[in-house]
Order: C-alpha cells, then sequence, then structure tokens
C-alpha cells in the first residue's frame, strides 16, 4: 500500500475559511488553494496506508471524548524569524485545541510524534513568501475577527499534487455548544 502523508485538523467554517483563503491566495502564497484554512491538530506526518484504519478508531474515540467549545480568532502575529509565518491567533479555543492535539498525539496512539516547535494554535494566511507580501498580510488582517461552535475535527491526506483532501469528520461526542459559542457571528475586517 506504502505510505500517505496525513494531517488532524480543525477546519475554519464558511464563510471565515474561504474568505481567509483566498486573502491567503492574495497575498502571494502559491499553498493557499492547496490547504483549506484550517488550526492544526497534527501536522504532517507520513505514515503507513495500511495503519489509517487503526488512526480513524483512535480518532473517533478522542473525538466521542470531546466536547464543543467555543473557537475565536483575533488579530495576527508572526513566528518570525523562527520560521516564515504570519498567522491569525486563536483568541479563545486555543487551551481546547491544546488539549486535543495531545490527545491526537498521545504516545500510546497511532500517530504518536514529537513536534519541532512547541504547539501554538493559529491558522496559517502567508508562508514562505516574500517579506513585503508577510508584512501586508500581517498589517490588513491585525483587526480580523471570527467566531464559531468548534464541534470537531477532520482527517486530511495530502494527495501527489500536493492538495490536502478531506477523508473523514469525527464530530465531538456531545452536541451541547457552550452558550458564548453558539451565537452567530460574522467575521470583520478592517476598514479599507
Amino acid at each position: 500500500m506504502g505510505t500517505v502523508t496525513i494531517g488532524v485538523s480543525i477546519a475554519v467554517p464558511e464563510p471565515h475559511g474561504s474568505l481567509l483563503q483566498e486573502l491567503r491566495a492574495g497575498f502571494g502564497d502559491p499553498a493557499a488553494h492547496g490547504i483549506p484554512t484550517h488550526v492544526t491538530l497534527l501536522p504532517p506526518t507520513e505514515v503507513d496506508a495500511a495503519r489509517l484504519p487503526a488512526i480513524e478508531a483512535h480518532l473517533a474515540d478522542v473525538a466521542a471524548a470531546g466536547r464543543p467549545f467555543p473557537m475565536r480568532l483575533s488579530g495576527t502575529d508572526t513566528f518570525r524569524p523562527v520560521s516564515p509565518v504570519v498567522f491569525v491567533k486563536v483568541a479563545d479555543g486555543a487551551e481546547a485545541c491544546a488539549r486535543l492535539q495531545k490527545q491526537v498525539r498521545d504516545a500510546s496512539g497511532p500517530v504518536a510524534c514529537e513536534l519541532v516547535f512547541p504547539y501554538h494554535p493559529h491558522v496559517t494566511v502567508a508562508h514562505g513568501i516574500d517579506e513585503a507580501a508577510m508584512d501586508r498580510a500581517h498589517e490588513e488582517l491585525s483587526d480580523y475577527e471570527a467566531a464559531w461552535p468548534c464541534t470537531g475535527f477532520a482527517l486530511y491526506e495530502q494527495g501527489a499534487d500536493g492538495v490536502w483532501r478531506k477523508l473523514r469528520e469525527f464530530p465531538f461526542g456531545s452536541a451541547m455548544v457552550p452558550p458564548q459559542a453558539g451565537a452567530p457571528q460574522d467575521a470583520t475586517l478592517p476598514a479599507s
């Protein structure tokens, strides 16, 4: 069967996901249309394709024990100079994301792995592009706001074409959404 490259993430829902993806493309990031807008729980990881059923079973167990939580994005930051990334910050939900990613990567599970950098939940809006474009992304999205109830996560596979495709969604075991996360929210962009 060979190996596949997988990732686990929380999708940024519509209309926020498409908006941030289009903005990322507009900043000149060539990877923008191959990567759905997301918060990473498991970074790109190469696994034996035969292990996918065990990985899916593990993720289903993690999700079954999970509970919805409020997610809110607010403003920008960067990992520069350590890594050429500008991102939208996870203002609410970061602790829940950190707990989830630990459970996904648990040493007893099928995708145990060490991280290259400490876990920091975020939504990438520019990666590996020229500095002026990175600065523009950082500035133009500095007032960006979006919120939604996070009700699960998904498993993705990277194709030979470099595009990430969803294999399966994993909804949390409880449908109960905390009140502050249930109210509809709109994304706000800074005034031009």
